[in-house]
């Protein structure tokens, strides 16, 4: 996978910094079995919200990172940035860039406080998109998903939930939590992750076509083996030895390659209501 396009300078790279408070729940070891609830959650009211001391952070790095890790990062979110202004003004809509926040650890989010346990995720309350690196550390070792397009295809589909909180599909999702029982509003977080897993694939498709990205021959099999490593149905057989349809979060692994897959093959937005089809 190459880049063309200029990295994003919306970075703020708080990794080995001071002040971000104590890690909650292990650390990164447990993300085995949180992953699979976790991974591109919408975490409005899902971060822990208890006292961690101290939370203001020192040396706290803006603009582009210098490192290999770092600057892939700013490559991939630069070019979804490019990729989504250019939906929405088709849209007749404005796009607002997202911020990427790197962390080691743990984090306090506007969402409130993370581990990195929980994998990326995104924050709708600041925009930003939260990333200890580790995690791919963890894909690779635990899951046996390497390659970079994977590895994009994680940050795309934190981006994915940006768009749906532009767009106020993530608005809508929070009216329904408090009128819904558990295993219903599973169904419509099902539905929200398989969403930002089309508008994954519809990233890849758009920058591939653009010549912002160039991928190479491997590379949709690297993003079809994330998606399917770390479906619901996948993970609760490897945590728990059951598979609980009714606890799923995020969709099976066959649904998540399926709509990821489909924003690719598409790279059309209109093919992407989950909300509203039969085909899950």
């Amino acid at each position: 996978m190459k880049f063309f396009g200029k990295g994003s300078d919306n970075i703020e790279d708080a990794r080995g910094s001071s002040g971000g408070g104590k890690v909650v729940g292990g650390g990164i070891g447990i993300l085995i079995v949180l992953v699979g609830m976790f991974f591109g959650k919408d975490l409005t009211g899902l971060v822990s919200q208890m006292p961690v001391g101290n939370t203001e952070q020192t040396d706290v790095k803006q603009g582009r990172p210098q490192d290999e890790g770092g600057k892939f990062v700013s490559d991939v979110l630069g070019s979804t940035d490019r990729v989504w202004e250019a939906q929405f003004q088709e849209m007749g809509k404005e796009y607002e860039d997202p911020s990427l926040k790197l962390f080691t650890g743990g984090q306090q989010s506007g969402c409130g406080y993370a581990s990195s346990a929980v994998g990326p995720f995104y924050c709708p309350a600041d925009h930003k998109v939260y990333i200890d690196l580790e995690f791919y550390k963890e894909l690779k070792d635990r899951f046996g998903v390497n390659g970079d397009f994977a590895q994009a295809y994680v940050i795309a589909h934190e981006v994915g939930h940006h768009v749906q909180n532009l767009l106020g599909t993530s608005d809508k999702m929070q009216q329904a939590r408090g009128s819904l029982s558990e295993t219903e509003y599973n169904k419509l977080s099902v539905k929200l992750e398989l969403q930002a897993d089309f508008y994954a694939g519809l990233w890849a498709n758009k920058a591939n076509n653009a010549k912002d990205i160039a991928l190479d021959a491997g590379d949709l099999e690297e993003a079809l083996n994330a998606a399917n490593a770390i479906g619901d149905d996948k993970l609760q057989k490897q945590a728990q030895g059951e598979v609980v349809p009714d606890a799923f979060t995020h969709g099976t692994s066959a649904q998540r390659v399926y709509w990821f897959k489909k924003g690719f093959d598409t790279g059309d937005i209109s093919q992407g209501d989950t909300f509203n089809t039969s085909k899950l």
